[in-house]
């Protein structure tokens, strides 16, 4: 046999290995990929927020019925801060949705800790007595995400 008739062959191989890859991607990778896309975009606009000005987060903190924003050099620290991290964790979840089965233990890693922040959230909302719509807008959708994420990555073929 040629060496051409081996590079032929072992090019044909390697194609059709690159095509059953593709086939055999799962629909719950797709869903996942999704997923992790929608919930990225989304958090990546937490970066707008750590650059409003403080007088408009000071509006929007009376309008939620939360009283008036205390005017202190931490609440201004956290406010911009949380914002900053919550878009950072937006662009990681966009780059891990690249490659989805690459990154699966990132993602396993992910989804247990949105389950854990989401219970988390939901308790430090009831005992700093948020109202009600924050609460139920802010931990239960985090916790879900993660188990949705979870039950995804699980059904990996």
């Amino acid at each position: 046999m040629s060496g051409s008739a081996i590079s032929n062959e072992d090019k044909t191989s390697a194609e059709r290995s690159s095509s059953k890859s593709s086939a055999e991607r799962s629909s719950s990778e797709f869903v996942a990929a999704i997923l992790l896309r929608l919930g990225g975009a989304f958090m990546l606009l937490a970066f707008a927020a750590a650059l409003l000005p403080t007088s408009w987060m000071a509006w929007s903190h009376a309008r939620l019925g939360l009283g008036e924003l205390p005017a202190s050099p931490l609440v201004e620290y956290l406010t911009r801060s949380v914002s900053l991290l919550y878009g950072i964790h937006g662009g990681l979840y966009l780059v891990v949705a690249s490659d989805v089965r690459r990154y699966a233990g990132v993602l396993k890693y992910l989804a247990a800790m949105n389950i854990v922040f989401g219970a988390a959230m939901v308790a430090i909302d009831l005992r700093a007595g948020l109202p009600w719509f924050w609460t139920l807008a802010e931990g239960p959708p985090v916790l879900a995400f993660g188990v949705l994420l979870l039950v995804l990555l699980r059904s990996f073929k």
